[in-house]
């Protein structure tokens, strides 16, 4: 007789299929997060030995709980950088969990690989990247820079012998994503901070720099951002990928949430400067319509980041012991990462069904929305834009507001189930800051966004 953990509960799997049903075939709700007008439900007692009916604690998450949490993939959730993912990829997120895929090695998990590697290299492919180009879906943004910092580092340190371990420096500029610094903190190694030409890293900024550095030969790799978190901006990735390759540089291209782009008609351009990475990483589960957590990691030579990244112990030894050329193709060799879920299934699954061309007019969706409520901005007399839009993100003000009021006008706005649109920070100033993902957001949305701030 088999545990009743494992069994087959028909009335739970009717009211999840329900609950699953539901979310899928209406509007996702925008739902409250802290600012619920309901507490939070007390869970004391729930964790005890003999467990308590699943109907009525599916029933507590779905009345008590899930009210509390923002919905990220709501086309009301314009804050930080949101996530829009298609209905199929959800779909297969669902399959994925409920066939518990593997996607940690080629020996297990062949069937996933094969199918992530083709995605991986159809976004190699758009970025311009070379033939042979791969890598691995990993986490997010930040385990996806870690990861390819490391194997920049590692070849740095090997190219340079002369420095101690710690004396190799990355350039980066001050506006690069917050992961870039972590990463290089938990590397041991040193930022070389370069003066942006208006919040943009460039070549010219870059030799200008290094012209006056006491040991300019400490730097061994560039880092660069195609869509930056705060504004999207796009570095000079042409610029500085040529430097790179011309002084024999790591260029890291973080593209969590611009690097979609390239599946832009009007901006792909803008990214054509990914071509000449040592690595890339762009975060399908952002502006590429999948589910959290999804990043792709891309190496120019995946052999150089196996070399750096593969782990090894005895009982791994069975991965890494065939003539097959396929075989040493284990996502688990390409990042910081083992045992992983096939988190870039949900991606391949919805890019194959749904096309290149859905894709792009998607992704163009959000910039056109970006220029619109920029038209809209400019005809009203209470607001004024910050900067140009880039990408799909436009920052603004309200004229005579403060910190407090932007913040309060953000919670109010989410209480009162209209948005989720948070203030951020431009030059000291507190700012108020619209990012464009879901391509169900709607321009009488924004227009109701930009009229709540007038009283």
């Amino acid at each position: 007789m088999g545990h009743q953990m494992f069994e087959y509960n028909a009335t739970l799997a009717e009211e999840v299929y329900a609950y699953c049903r539901d979310r899928l075939t209406h509007p996702v709700p925008l739902d409250f997060g802290s600012l619920s007008p309901e507490p939070l439900p007390n869970l004391e007692g729930l964790i005890r030995p003999q467990g308590n009916d699943p109907e009525k604690i599916l029933e507590f998450f779905e009345q008590r709980l899930a009210p509390h949490v923002v919905s990220i993939d709501s086309p009301g959730f314009l804050a930080f950088i949101p996530n829009a993912p298609t209905k199929n990829s959800l779909f297969f997120d669902m399959v994925v969990a409920c066939s518990g895929l593997n996607g940690t090695s080629w020996l297990e998990s062949a069937g996933v690989v094969v199918a992530e590697n083709q995605a991986l290299e159809f976004i190699a492919e758009v970025a311009g990247m070379p033939d042979g180009s791969g890598g691995a879906f990993v986490s997010g943004g930040s385990m996806g820079n870690l990861s390819s910092l490391t194997v920049g580092r590692d070849v740095g340190r090997t190219k340079h012998p002369e420095l101690l371990p710690h004396e190799v420096r990355f350039a980066i500029s001050a506006d690069a994503h917050s992961s870039i610094g972590k990463a290089l903190h938990v590397l041991g190694i040193e930022a070389l901070l370069v003066p942006d030409d208006d919040h943009r890293f460039t070549r010219a900024g870059l030799e200008a720099v290094l012209a006056n550095d006491p040991s300019p030969e400490s730097v061994i790799g560039i880092v660069a951002t195609s869509g930056t978190t705060n504004a999207g901006i796009v570095d000079d990735l042409e610029g500085l990928g040529s430097y790179a390759r011309e002084h024999d540089l790591w260029f890291h291209v973080d593209g969590a949430y611009g690097g979609a782009a390239l599946f832009s008609p009007t901006h792909r351009h803008l990214l054509a400067g990914i071509r000449h990475a040592d690595s890339f990483i762009v975060d399908p589960h952002k502006w590429l319509f999948a589910p959290l957590d999804s990043c792709a990691l891309v190496y120019r030579n995946p052999t150089v980041a196996r070399k750096v990244l593969a782990q090894q112990a005895s009982y791994l030894d069975v991965l890494h012991g065939s003539d097959d050329e396929n075989y040493e193709w284990n996502p688990s060799d390409f990042a910081i990462h083992l045992s992983r879920r096939a988190r870039g299934l949900p991606f391949w699954f919805s890019l194959v069904t749904n096309g290149v061309s859905a894709y792009e007019s998607a992704v163009q969706a959000g910039i056109d929305l970006a220029g619109r409520t920029v038209t809209m901005i400019e005809e009203m007399d209470h607001v004024e834009l910050v900067r140009e839009s880039s990408l799909s993100i436009v920052l603004y003000r309200r004229l005579g507001w403060s910190p407090d009021r932007y913040n309060a006008w953000s919670q109010q706005l989410l209480r009162d189930q209209i948005a989720f649109v948070t203030p951020t920070k431009w030059e000291g100033e507190t700012v108020a800051r619209l990012a464009f993902l879901h391509p169900d957001t709607s321009d009488d949305l924004v227009r109701q966004i930009l009229e709540s701030m007038r009283d």
